[in-house]
C-alpha cells in the first residue's frame, strides 16, 4: 500500500466541494447593507443602542427553529422589532422589513475576482460540486443566476455543515474521505467537519465573517489544510506544472 500524501499538493482528489456563500459569491454584504436599513426603519421607533446583540441572540435561538438563510433571518428582525420597539412598531414597519427580506431573496449574484479563471482550471481534472447550506429555494436560485452551473457536476444544499452531514454526502457520492477535498472561506463549516472526518480542507479566508462562523482554531500544523487567499490559488496548489 502507497504511503499516505503529506500535503494537499500530493493528494489524490475523486470528488471537490466548493462553499456558495462569500467563496464563490459575495453575500455577508448584503446582510450588511440590509441591517444598516433595518437600523433605519428601527430608528423611528427606540434606541439602538443594544440592537446588534439582541438581532444576534435572537438568530441564535431562532436557527433551531429555522435553519440558516435570508428567511429565518427575515423572521429574526421582524421578532427583535417587536421586542426592542415593546411592540409599538407599527405595520408599516413590519412591511418595510419583510421587504428587505425580499430584495435579499431576489438581488443579483456578485462573482468574487478570479473564481471564473479558478473554475476553468479545474473543471477539466476534477469533479466538482457545490456544497452550502440555507434555504433550499434560495440557494439553488443564486446558483442558477449565477452562470456558474456549468463548471460544476451538482449542487448539495444542506441544512447544516458538520461532520454528519459530510460524511453522508460523501457515502452518497461514494467518494472517501481521503479522496475529498473541501474549499471555503468558513473555519467551523468548510474545514474543521472534513478534518474530523479524514479528509482535505482549504481555506480562504473572506475579509468580513459572520460571528457564528467565527473560529480561533489554527490550520496551520495541520498537514491536511491550507490557507490560501484566493480561490485561483487552488488550481495553481492542485495542478501545478501537471
Amino acid at each position: 500500500m502507497p504511503d499516505a500524501p503529506l500535503n494537499i499538493a500530493d493528494a489524490s482528489f475523486d470528488l471537490i466541494g466548493i462553499d456558495g456563500d462569500d467563496t464563490l459569491w459575495h453575500d455577508i454584504g448584503n446582510y450588511n447593507l440590509t441591517e444598516e436599513k433595518y437600523r433605519t426603519i428601527l430608528s423611528a421607533y427606540c434606541d439602538l443602542e443594544n440592537m446588534g446583540d439582541i438581532l444576534l441572540k435572537t438568530e441564535r435561538k431562532n436557527l433551531k427553529i429555522f435553519g440558516f438563510g435570508v428567511k429565518g433571518y427575515t423572521l429574526s428582525l421582524i421578532e427583535t422589532a417587536i421586542e426592542i420597539t415593546n411592540g409599538q412598531i407599527k405595520a408599516e414597519g413590519i412591511q418595510q422589513i419583510i421587504d428587505l427580506g425580499k430584495e435579499m431573496m431576489s438581488g443579483s449574484i456578485d462573482i468574487l475576482d478570479n473564481v471564473i479563471e479558478a473554475l476553468e482550471l479545474l473543471r477539466p481534472s476534477y469533479k466538482i460540486i457545490v456544497i452550502t447550506k440555507g434555504d433550499l429555494f434560495h440557494q439553488e436560485a443564486k446558483f442558477a443566476r449565477s452562470g456558474l452551473t456549468h463548471f460544476f457536476d451538482g449542487l448539495e444544499v444542506v441544512s447544516n455543515k458538520d461532520v454528519q452531514t459530510y460524511g453522508a454526502l460523501l457515502s452518497r457520492y461514494k467518494i472517501a474521505p481521503e479522496n475529498f477535498l473541501m474549499v471555503g472561506n468558513s473555519l467551523p463549516s468548510d474545514i474543521l467537519p472534513v478534518l474530523e472526518l479524514g479528509a482535505w480542507g482549504v481555506h480562504i479566508p473572506y475579509h468580513t465573517v459572520w460571528e457564528m462562523e467565527h473560529s480561533d482554531k489554527d490550520i496551520s500544523d495541520i498537514s491536511r489544510a491550507v490557507t490560501l487567499d484566493n480561490l485561483v490559488d487552488v488550481p495553481n496548489l492542485l495542478l501545478g506544472d501537471k
